[in-house]
């Protein structure tokens, strides 16, 4: 992994930035899912999400596309604006954070995470949180690096 953060330039993504930000939807579920969810109808759900949150701009919800000092996209980044479960004060969620699998170790989740940061504290947030699965160890791996902590556990029953 790379000790230096690179150089990285933050834009709101655009309607032509949907082929990117749809290559990214398997890396965001390349890892085991649990048992009882289905790849492949998590996958058309994720794309639909994308898509949806792309060209409806949600009032709340920031898409962003993070690019190399070549214009080059390197990872998206989309947050959104929330509140606090027990205190109310306003948070901002990371909904989803990808980085492809040819940029991954080159300090890329680090930055987008030190941004994501900095973008929650400018529009007054008090906290910054994240969903993250079980099986995805790596992302949890970064997340535990730069500080964030178990808050909240989701358990489920499925229902047949």
């Amino acid at each position: 992994m790379s000790d230096t953060a690179p150089e990285l330039h933050f834009r709101l993504a655009e309607a032509g930035d949907e082929a990117f930000i749809l290559s990214l939807a398997e890396r965001l579920l390349s890892f085991d899912l649990p048992t009882w969810r289905k790849h492949k109808e998590a996958l058309a759900h994720l794309r639909g999400d994308l898509r949806r949150h792309l060209l409806d701009e949600p009032p709340g919800s920031y898409m962003f596309i993070a690019e190399d000092n070549d214009g080059e996209p390197v990872a998206l980044l989309h947050l959104q604006k929330s509140s606090d479960l027990l205190s109310g004060k306003p948070t901002v969620h990371i909904s989803d954070l990808a980085v492809p699998a040819a940029r991954e170790g080159q300090g890329i989740g680090r930055a987008l995470l030190a941004w994501a940061e900095d973008w929650a504290r400018e529009h007054g947030a008090a906290a910054l949180t994240l969903n993250v699965f079980p099986g995805n160890t790596r992302a949890q791996a970064l997340y535990t690096r730069n500080g964030f902590q178990t808050d909240l556990l989701k358990l489920v029953r499925p229902l047949r």
